[in-house]
This record gives structure tokens, sequence and C-alpha cells, in this order.
């Protein structure tokens, strides 16, 4: 059941978003990174400023949430998902549960990359 509740973000209009999700409340810096994120142009301009922003690990675990969501997208099974990224099944599900019912973030990227 995915429930929608309305909320306003700082700075942003009204939003749809699932009341599963965790607000971002408290989370210093965050509009701050996403604005900055958003004035990188090129892929490398990103990767160049993800490397710098994170450790091997935090990227490793980022990109492991990706390779997931995009799997999971694509109709493969848990199981597999682990086996193929690789993950534990309990990532798997919780990235699962995100795209499903998230903020919408996971399904606008997956949208748009399917898109080019």
């Amino acid at each position: 059941m995915n429930v929608m509740t309305r909320t306003r973000l700082p700075s942003q209009p009204s939003i749809d978003r699932p009341s599963v999700a965790e607000p971002l409340d408290g989370v210093e810096g965050i509009t701050e990174l996403a604005t900055a994120i958003r004035t990188l142009r090129t892929v490398n301009e990103v990767t160049a400023f993800l490397r710098d922003l994170c450790t091997r690990a935090e990227l490793e675990a980022l990109g492991h949430r990706w390779q997931t969501a995009r799997l999971l997208d694509e109709g493969v099974p848990y199981l597999e998902i682990a086996g193929r990224v690789p993950t534990s099944t309990a990532t798997v599900t919780r990235v699962a549960q995100w795209v499903r019912h998230g903020t919408g973030g996971y399904r606008v990227a997956l949208d748009r990359v399917k898109r080019r």
C-alpha cells in the first residue's frame, strides 16, 4: 500500500511523497549539496565530485544500490540480484522498498536513464 502525504520541503513547492520515507529534517547541508550537484554538467564532473566527496566504500555502496535499483526495475529476482551486484538480499529488499515507497528519486532517475 502506498500512502501519500503532502509534504513541504524547504524552498520547494509542495510535493506528494510516501509517508514511509524518512524526512530529511536535521540533515544539515543536504540542500546545499543538492544545489552543488545540480551545477555539475558532465559525467566526468559528477564522477570527480563524488570521488572527492565520498570514500571508496561509500562509492561502492552507492554504486551497488544503483545497480540493484536498475535490476529491480528490469524485474530481476532478488536472489539473482544479490549474486550479480554483489550485495546482500537485505540490501536488495531495502532498495526495493525505497524504489516502491520512497520519495520518488529512484523512479525519476530510472525513467530518465531509460529514455536516453
